[in-house]
């Protein structure tokens, strides 16, 4: 699957997956066959970054 390239978008796609599908970061980047530091470097791009307590990125 192919992710969405912009970051706002990527943001508003990853944190929904994760509140409606997905326990972890780790288990939606499994499933979509994507790298975790390729979200967390765009995301980390605009200013948000991954809370493993809350499951999203803030």
């Amino acid at each position: 699957m192919q992710l969405p390239r912009d970051p706002v978008i990527l943001l508003s796609y990853v944190n929904t997956q994760l509140r409606d599908a997905y326990p972890s970061l780790k288990e939606l980047c499994h499933a979509l066959c994507v790298e975790e530091d390729d979200i967390t470097r765009s995301l980390d791009g605009i200013g948000y970054a991954y809370d493993i307590t809350q499951n999203r990125f803030l």
